[in-house]
């Protein structure tokens, strides 16, 4: 290798993390999308945990989800990530007051969490790792990475690996205090849980990608088979007038 070689390979590799980066952060919402996911049960709590009153802190918690859905459409940036703590509210809120206890408030997140867990687990375990699935097109590779790219598959499955494993654990901290402790301290140690191994799994991800290969751009080589066969198609039909010409000359 050469002193010129490095500097280039230098450059390939902070690309690669920054694409890496960008399509995380796109992904998983960021900084805003975890706002609007901690935002809604924090609100719970905190009213629940000072008038014991499960209507008020539900109908604050739903009221908070709606009004960043709105917020978001107001500046009509993506939706999705608001509209999915929406319906989490939603059936929380539902859950809660069919049974009249607050504490179900919580039980469809966290068996959400559980079902997301396994699936990541699963998948994984049958070679269509959830994380794939989930970044693929967000890389503009889509499933391109499973026959083709088998450094990044093996990263994927990695990455699956580790969310899997992250979210079993909150599990295994979750369902025990929905059991044992009240709504205050349940719903504390919740929103406490909601972001330290949401960015640990993100920056797990971001590690095993960063050391994988690029990803193949199926979308540029779907375009690039198109301008080939229009270019084709341009020389075959210009074929006959040239050799028309050569025939009478």
């Amino acid at each position: 290798m050469t002193s010129l070689d490095k500097p280039t390979e230098d450059t390939q590799a902070d690309d690669a993390r920054a694409v890496t980066e960008a399509a995380l952060f796109e992904a998983f919402g960021g900084v805003r999308g975890m706002v609007e996911t901690v935002l809604p049960g924090l609100l719970f709590v905190t009213i629940f945990t000072i008038n014991k009153d499960l209507h008020w802190s539900a109908i604050a918690a739903l009221a908070v989800s709606l009004l960043l859905v709105v917020v978001r459409l107001v500046m009509r940036d993506t939706v999705k990530h608001a509209f999915s703590g929406v319906f989490g509210v939603a059936f929380g809120v539902v859950f809660a007051m069919m049974t009249g206890n607050a504490k179900d408030f919580y039980l469809p997140g966290m068996l959400y969490t559980l079902g997301l867990a396994l699936a990541y687990i699963v998948t994984t375990l049958c070679g269509v790792p959830l994380l794939g699935l989930i970044l693929g097109p967000v890389f503009k590779e889509n499933l391109s990475w499973r026959t083709r790219n088998p450094g990044r598959k093996k990263a994927y499955a990695k990455a699956s690996w580790a969310w899997g494993l992250i979210l079993l654990a909150k599990c295994a901290i979750l369902f025990p205090l929905y059991w044992w402790a009240n709504t205050a301290q349940l719903g504390w140690v919740l929103v406490a849980l909601k972001i330290p191994p949401f960015l640990l799994a993100v920056w797990l991800t971001w590690v095993f990608l960063a050391k994988a290969p690029a990803p193949i751009d199926v979308f540029a080589e779907m375009e690039a088979e198109e301008q080939a066969e229009k270019e084709r198609a341009a020389a075959a039909g210009a074929e006959p007038s040239g050799g028309r010409h050569r025939r009478e000359a």
